[in-house]
């Protein structure tokens, strides 16, 4: 949400920095009888070298291998990320942490003195404090943020392999797991299901439900089982075990704290706990961090929106608490996806900068770095996050899809003179593909090849587009998968990138440049077709991107489009859907619609993500008792218009379905 302290490129300064498989390998002895039951990697051990190092460490160390695949898919879906560290310093394919040298070279996260409530009508009025980053001593760090000099204690190896030698990482793990189930005075069993306890403890999780949350999600995996190529082009796979069952009384006679989730709004199936944000008044029209209402009665619910935190946990659960600062809803942390809450989904969190998104949606941040791709989104942490948006758009009734969903980097900017400061996260390597399909809505064709609708769905692994402004200004950042697709202006790579009026600046390959991108699961509107590529309408003109039949970049969908009306040349775009002036009643000023620098043009076509009554929220005090819900007759339709969506008045177009 917040911006990284890495300095951006010159022109965002004000930005934010912001399956098929048999079972030779069970042939590998665990210096026991493996278990009919481990039914590890069904292909040959000599497939590749991944796969190899986890048998030989799940030999070495006898544990069962399908539990030490079942583990490190959670924390890195067997990832290396070319021993890079992640936010909270993991490292490897087991993402084995060693905070404290990662944080004597990574960023520390700073304060965003914009107005992230984004309501002029009662802006922010004390300025952002930017507090000394002080690196905690090793004794200040918890356990889970140092489990990578554990295993290499354990295992002989040096630190530096660990963190660099994918081989010597899963040894790593497999020595921490293994040295786990001996503390819970357990066998080191050939059979999976006797290793719920160590797998619960792996993380260092110092609580029952943190740490039965993550092995439930780790024997999920295992039952299911799963197959996927690796960064490093490896693929590995872990048979599905479908009929098995833990056996979790070790985990009761580990001498975990018992964490209450008391006042938390959580599903049962993550762990969970209250962590207030305080609503406290400075003098007589100052207050923060959020602001009391009724929700989803007044206002309703209508938005999840994504974030990342831009630093650790500690550092965001600090901030989050100080009463002069900004807050959000919930907070998820990266080694083991806890969750903790801060602010009651019926209030207004202030969080995305504009005020009638925040009025009507929950903001979520996750533990990451915008500008760091290899400062991976842990597995666990996806899954955790996944859950969580279900409960809350079951219990508040919102879509699941990217008209509701949104990232940060999404929200528009509620007046013109906003756009060039709106947040970029949770930015480009966030995995939307994957997440969606935790989810449970996969993005899918729908319609026919020569389809006018089309959603953005890359192969995250395979899409490389180069990015700029990592580690510093103008300097390249590490080739990475992402979801996002590069548009230019013509369809011809050497073309120049499509321009964002709204912004001010010349369009770049920054990563935190939003003007020229789509994103996986964002709808558009075909505009035209030519060889490879495809050309959508796209901040008002033609934008292309590369889309050949051998790879597609986006898929053929249906859904219903908005263009202006007969005899207009174009209708204007809002950052806002609010109401006309004729409904406020005495005593709350009328809101000014302030159309953006933005137009739908005659000919043009964008998708409908919503179909919405204007509405303003008035919310200028301490006290709820004076708030009011402003609702008028003029209905808007949310649209996706550029990387982030806009509004347009429903009596200025035409809707329809796509053809």
């Amino acid at each position: 949400m917040r911006k990284p302290v890495i300095p951006p490129a010159p022109r965002r300064r004000s930005r934010r920095a912001a399956g098929a498989v048999a079972s030779a390998a069970l042939l590998l002895p665990l210096c026991a009888a493996a278990s009919p039951a481990d039914a590890a990697d069904p292909r040959p051990a000599s497939a590749n070298g991944l796969q190899r190092a986890f048998a030989a460490a799940a030999a070495e160390y006898h544990v069962p291998q399908s539990v030490l695949l079942g583990v490190s898919y959670l924390q890195s879906r067997w990832d290396a990320h070319a021993g890079a560290p992640s936010v909270t310093g993991g490292y490897g394919p087991m993402h084995l942490t060693d905070a404290r040298t990662a944080l004597t070279t990574g960023a520390q996260r700073g304060r965003d003195a914009r107005d992230l409530r984004g309501d002029p009508d009662r802006p922010a009025r004390r300025p952002a404090r930017t507090p000394h980053v002080r690196l905690p001593s090793d004794t200040e760090l918890p356990a889970r943020l140092k489990t990578l000099p554990r295993a290499a204690r354990l295992t002989g190896r040096s630190a530096a392999a660990l963190r660099t030698d994918p081989a010597a990482n899963i040894a790593g793990g497999a020595a921490l797991l293994a040295a786990a189930q001996r503390a819970l005075g357990e066998p080191l069993s050939a059979d999976p299901a006797d290793w719920y306890g160590a797998v619960a403890r792996f993380t260092g999780a110092d609580d029952t439900a943190t740490a039965a949350a993550y092995a439930d999600d780790v024997y999920e995996v295992l039952r299911s089982g799963e197959e996927r190529t690796t960064d490093a082009g490896q693929t590995v796979a872990l048979g599905a075990q479908p009929h098995l069952v833990p056996r979790t009384a070790a985990l009761h006679r580990a001498g975990l704290r018992t964490l209450s989730a008391t006042g938390a709004e959580c599903p049962t199936t993550v762990s969970c706990e209250w962590i207030p944000a305080p609503h406290e008044r400075f003098g007589d029209d100052d207050y923060g961090n959020h602001d009391v209402a009724d929700r989803p009665a007044a206002p309703s619910i209508r938005y999840i929106v994504v974030h990342d935190t831009e630093g650790g946990w500690d550092g965001v659960l600090s901030t989050v608490q100080d009463p002069t600062y900004v807050s959000w809803n919930y907070s998820l942390r990266s080694t083991d996806g806890h969750i903790a809450q801060h602010v009651k989904a019926k209030d207004v969190a202030w969080h995305a900068g504009n005020w009638y998104v925040n009025s009507k949606s929950v903001g979520l941040e996750h533990e990451g770095f915008l500008a760091r791709p290899d400062a991976w989104f842990t597995e666990s942490m996806y899954r955790a996050s996944a859950r969580l948006v279900t409960y809350l758009a079951g219990r508040y009734g919102v879509p699941l899809d990217r008209q509701h969903i949104l990232g940060h980097d999404n929200v528009p900017g509620p007046t013109g003179a906003s756009i060039p400061g709106m947040h970029t996260d949770p930015g480009p390597f966030w995995d939307w593909r994957h997440y969606f399909e935790l989810l449970g809505r996969p993005f899918e064709a729908t319609a026919g090849s020569t389809g006018s609708v089309v959603t953005i769905r890359p192969d995250y692994a395979a899409n490389r587009p180069s990015y700029t402004d990592c580690g510093g200004q103008g300097l390249a950042c590490a080739a990475h998968g992402s979801g996002d697709v590069r548009l230019y202006s013509d369809h011809d790579e050497k073309s120049a990138l499509v321009k964002d009026v709204g912004d001010g600046a010349a369009p770049t390959t920054g990563v935190n440049d939003v003007s020229s991108r789509a994103s996986t699961g964002q709808q558009y509107a075909v505009a035209d077709r030519w060889g490879d590529w495809t050309a959508i309408w796209y901040l008002g003109r033609k934008a292309w991107f590369r889309d050949p039949a051998a790879q597609p970049a986006a898929v053929p969908t249906t859904g219903r489009v908005v263009t202006p009306k007969e005899g207009r040349d174009s209708v204007p775009l809002y950052g806002r859907a609010y109401p006309e002036a004729g409904a406020y009643p005495a005593g709350i000023p009328a809101q000014a619609l302030s159309p953006l620098p933005y137009t739908l043009p005659k000919g043009q076509k964008y998708v409908v993500g919503d179909d919405v009554a204007g509405e303003y929220y008035y919310a200028v005090t301490f006290d709820g008792d004076a708030h009011r819900l402003v609702a008028g007759a003029d209905r808007y339709y949310e649209i996706q218009y550029g990387h982030r969506v806009a509004f347009v008045r429903a009596a200025d177009v035409t809707a329809s379905p796509a053809t």
